[in-house]
């Protein structure tokens, strides 16, 4: 009395999905939001708990990839990342999440859908969301996915095989520019913020002028009504500006909110996605942060602790560890322009099998 739907539970990163095969969803998009939500909600769609379902309760692992063979000539896969707004019965497509991009090509090797070389495979896979590309380098000796290695992830227990991820063309992604403004500096309700997508739409404002440290927990942070309702009310203004339109049931823009380096890296930081603070930071709202730690006139630039040479990785900090972004930039008449953004990230086979939906669905 229900329909089953194959699919894989991959860790990507610090953050988990289902992964799904595109011909095994329903080609209608309504239809096919209903299998996600019954998948990881069940029938108490918008249940906080996801009781129900096989959805973890949080938005780091209430995701959803759908991967299929690429339509463009210029990439080998297409993956359409699926975000669950936990207690509201809704999903997302207005972003891409970096984290489950890293699983996309270990799925597409363990589900047949490529051929894995050895000792290495690399693949091109279309951000269906933005529209970006990214080239990611999985180790597969003799043509098998390795998942045990050294590399260390903060907020990932454990270590693995890394997985390296180009990104490609990544400015402007969602908002259409890297700067969507048009300015490197906005006023709103009186505090300096700079708006950027260079893969994440983000909004980025120093903790000083939100008078508070940047150093605070999540959970303090969280208790903070007042500052929640503060960021709020810039995000919704800054949305239309970014280009976004009406943000308020959307996950972007995000906040990320900058203060001076604790631990040697190039900045600290705590993100809002949108309204809950990460115990992380996400690895495009990583990237965005470190573009925006780069480029003078930012808000960011001004406290940023920069290498010699950013090309040799940036760290960013984040309440549970650090996040390094490598930035190969090109000067063009004192204009930087970022040709390629360079993470690394682990990620895990956990699970394979059926999920059931209600036949009712």
């Amino acid at each position: 009395m229900q329909t089953s739907i194959p699919f894989m539970l991959f860790r990507g990163g610090s953050s988990k999905a289902l992964f799904f095969h595109l011909a095994d969803l329903p080609a209608d998009v309504a239809t096919r939001d209903k299998y996600i939500l019954a998948a990881l909600e069940g029938v108490g769609q918008g249940d906080l708990r996801q009781i129900d379902g096989m959805g973890g309760a949080t938005s780091l692992t209430s995701k959803v990839a759908v991967v299929s063979l690429s339509k463009e000539k210029n990439a080998d896969l297409d993956y359409l990342f699926l975000q669950v707004l936990i207690g509201k019965g809704k999903i997302s497509t207005t972003q891409t999440c970096g984290n489950i991009l890293s699983a996309v090509v270990p799925f597409a090797i363990e589900s047949g859908l490529i051929k894995a070389n050895s000792p290495s495979t690399t693949a091109t896979v279309n951000l269906v969301n933005t529209g970006g590309h990214c080239e990611v380098t999985v180790e597969t000796p003799n043509g098998i996915v390795n998942y045990n290695g050294q590399t260390k992830v903060d907020g990932v227990p454990g270590t693995s095989a890394p997985i390296l991820c180009n990104y490609l063309g990544a400015e402007g992604a969602t908002c259409g520019s890297l700067f969507p403004t048009g300015n490197l500096l906005d006023i709103v309700d009186g505090i300096s913020v700079t708006c950027i997508d260079n893969g994440m739409p983000e909004i980025l404002i120093r903790a000083s002028d939100l008078l508070i440290s940047g150093n605070e927990s999540p959970i303090e942070l969280n208790s903070n009504e007042e500052l929640k309702r503060k960021l709020e009310l810039i995000r919704l203004q800054m949305g239309p500006k970014m280009n976004l339109g009406d943000v308020t049931n959307q996950s972007i823009p995000k906040i990320c909110v900058v203060s001076g380096p604790l631990h040697g890296g190039a900045v600290n930081t705590r993100t809002f996605i949108p309204h809950v603070c990460h115990e992380a930071i996400g690895v495009l709202g990583a990237v965005s942060t470190a573009t925006a730690c780069i480029i003078e006139g930012t808000v960011a630039n001004k406290i940023a602790s920069l290498p010699s040479s950013h090309e040799a990785g940036l760290s960013i900090e984040h309440p549970t560890g650090e996040f390094t972004v490598q930035l190969i930039t090109e000067n063009t008449e004192g204009k930087i322009s970022i040709k390629k953004s360079i993470v690394l990230r682990t990620a895990r086979l956990i699970s394979m099998g059926q999920v059931y939906i209600p036949k009712h669905i």
